[in-house]
């Protein structure tokens, strides 16, 4: 019998998202500062239950929809990229409980109170096969959210008799799951943006992790079933980030509207929002970050669709989720450089918003999911080139 949900299922989780955006807004200095989510931001959006949204309901999740997973990113965005963006990675994630048992996936997400589990995005650890499971080692790095998860994931290599283990002709790769107590968190994420995901490096000792608690990456069978776990889970990570992106330059055009009403320019005169080119500035970032987001929320909603009507994605869809996804980010870069060029020395400052905003995009960019390589990628696709398909 499955395990009943501790959550509303009524619970309308986007609403939820805009309850919590003013307590978020409000800590986002604390939450830069200390480079984690403060403890009572972290345990209010555990208890809304967004960290969950991505699992089964049959484990005892949310299993919200795609569309309005994105939707939820924007929104936790425009209260602050890094809060928003660490409850995207940790939600996403999440997605790997559909390759679980029942049993040891409610352990891990459900049963241990506000449970929510960091990985790394590099097979950088060896799992040496021993009776009953694996003796873990590694240094890991950009585990996002490691300071509030309660369990970690360390993605290894399988090594087997004192050589790498081979699956379908590559190396056998397996997240393996383990309490964030038997690993040692190092203080690496010294950056100027997206301070507050708190996305430090992790190292892993000779750990014991059972059979069970280990997962493919790629290819695991599985064991329960939904319409938003037949989209691979890269694009689902890069809709949320792409949400966040379009959050940044939102908060961007908003905040310069605010600063452009009581600002006068050194040696110009009237205030700021006064100047044609503020003005002209304005309106074609507005129509840039529309345009943007209308691409990516179209494509979202016509990849849900599709999945539903037919339980699969075709290339064609898949390759379009990767272009409106990356070109949400990179959109969203020129809006925040468009801006920030006409707050003047106004932005250049420590604490102010505009400053931050301009700082956490910078960081996004630099993430795998804005690479400008996507587009060559996307047009050698439409030109009917081969592509790494595993990319999409």
């Amino acid at each position: 019998m499955n395990a009943p949900t501790p959550y509303n299922s009524t619970i309308n989780l986007l609403e939820s998202a805009r309850q919590l955006a003013p307590q978020i807004r409000a800590a986002a200095g604390d939450t830069e500062a200390t480079r984690e989510l403060p403890k009572s931001v972290f345990e209010a959006i555990v208890d809304a239950g967004l960290f969950h949204m991505c699992v089964p309901r049959a484990l005892g999740g949310l299993e919200v929809d795609f569309p309005q997973q994105v939707l939820i990113a924007e929104e936790l965005g425009k209260a602050d990229a890094s809060t928003a963006w660490a409850v995207n990675q940790g939600a996403t994630f999440a997605s790997w409980s559909m390759y679980m048992q029942p049993a040891v996936a409610r352990e891990i997400w459900i049963d241990t109170p506000r449970s929510v589990v960091s990985n790394t995005p590099e097979p950088s650890g060896k799992a040496i096969v021993v009776p009953g499971g694996y003796r873990v080692s590694g240094r890991h790095g950009f585990s996002t959210g490691c300071m509030h998860a309660s369990w970690v994931a360390s993605q290894a290599q399988i090594i087997d008799n004192g050589v790498v283990r081979q699956r379908n002709g590559t190396p056998e790769l397996r997240f393996m799951f383990m309490p964030k107590a038997d690993v040692q968190v190092l203080d690496t994420w010294k950056t100027r943006g997206m301070r507050g995901t708190g996305t430090h490096h992790f190292e892993v000792k000779d750990v014991f992790v059972p059979e069970q608690r280990s997962v493919y990456t790629r290819g695991a069978a599985r064991v329960t079933d939904g319409t938003r776990y037949r989209i691979p889970t890269t694009l689902i990570f890069l809709g949320g980030d792409a949400a966040v992106g379009l959050a940044v330059a939102r908060s961007c055009i908003d905040a310069f509207c605010e600063l452009a009403g009581g600002k006068s320019p050194r040696h110009m005169t009237g205030l700021l929002r006064d100047q044609p080119v503020a003005q002209y500035n304005v309106g074609q970032c507005e129509a840039l970050l529309r345009s943007a987001r209308a691409f990516l929320m179209e494509t979202v909603a016509d990849i849900w669709d599709g999945v539903s009507r037919t339980g699969e994605l075709t290339m064609q869809q898949r390759a379009t989720m990767r272009l409106a996804g990356t070109h949400a980010i990179r959109t969203a870069v020129k809006i925040v450089e468009n801006i920030y060029a006409d707050c003047g020395a106004t932005a250049i400052f420590e604490g102010n918003q505009m400053h931050r905003l301009f700082q956490d995009i910078h960081v996004i960019t630099q993430h795998l999911q804005s690479r400008r390589g996507f587009y060559e990628m996307i047009g050698k696709f439409q030109m009917g080139l081969p592509i790494d398909e595993a990319r999409l």
